[in-house]
């Protein structure tokens, strides 16, 4: 038996939730919980995998539609449900632009679908070049664990934006605030990384911060981080060069840093 995937999201109206479950179970006519129900109980085996964004919001009708789910499966045990919270992630079109349009973030990975996401750098000028902060990823990371990555990143969440999110994603990480206009934006580029299932494609806004930040002034998420250390950007390129650091950084992000502070 095939499993249906319906994405429930909670931010969305009870006409665009209806709409997205009929697409799903291919239901020319669902417009309210009633409609659901009367369909659901028609049906004498199905199996569905649910995804529910996972904003809190009192009364959504996306709850709403999971409930009549639920209660279809209690009252039959050939329906079968399993429910999955998950972060959606607007997705960007072909001009580069967030759209409206949103899917769960396991998913977004799963089926390689174009998202905004944040790079925020620190940086400290020295005579011998350019130090930035690098963060190593947590062991525990479904992507690149272990690796050293940018001073602090982040996906932007359904109905963000960059500034805010790299703001959020510096505090959450590193535990310090900084403030709003002390970060500099330095340009947009595209990011792909395929490990095992996930095949992550990323439009990424990239930021700097221009400061001597010090380690013993940081609280790191350790979930996300496992340590952070400062390092001169033409030595670690030429360490990736040679094999002899774990770096997931693109050499031309580094670049691109160079480029905005010459």
């Amino acid at each position: 038996m095939d499993t249906t995937e319906i994405f429930l999201n909670r931010l969305a109206s009870a006409e665009d939730v209806y709409t997205s479950i009929a697409s799903a179970i291919e239901c020319e006519i669902l417009d309210s919980k009633n409609a659901l129900e009367a369909y659901l109980n028609e049906v004498t085996e199905a199996s569905y995998k649910i995804y529910i964004s996972s904003e809190k919001n009192n009364n959504s009708p996306a709850d709403e539609a999971l409930e009549c789910f639920i209660r279809a499966a209690e009252g039959n045990s050939n329906i079968k449900v399993d429910t999955v919270e998950d972060e959606f992630l607007n997705l960007v079109d072909d001009n580069d632009r967030i759209t409206k349009q949103s899917y769960p973030r396991s998913y977004v990975h799963r089926k390689g679908l174009l998202h905004p996401t944040v790079h925020i750098w620190f940086i400290r000028r020295r005579d011998m070049g350019i130090n930035v902060l690098l963060q190593k990823r947590a062991h525990e990371k479904d992507i690149c664990p272990d690796c050293y990555d940018v001073s602090a990143a982040g996906h932007v969440t359904q109905g963000g934006e960059f500034r805010h999110t790299a703001l959020r994603e510096i505090h959450e990480e590193l535990g310090i605030e900084i403030p709003q206009n002390k970060l500099e934006f330095i340009g947009i580029r595209h990011n792909t990384h395929d490990e095992g299932n996930i095949h992550d494609s990323e439009l990424v806004a990239v930021y700097i911060y221009r400061g001597d930040i010090h380690k013993a002034d940081l609280t790191l998420q350790e979930s996300e981080v496992s340590e952070v250390c400062w390092a001169e950007i033409d030595e670690i390129i030429c360490l990736m060069k040679h094999g002899r650091i774990n770096c997931c950084v693109s050499p031309d992000e580094f670049k691109m840093i160079k480029k905005a502070l010459y």
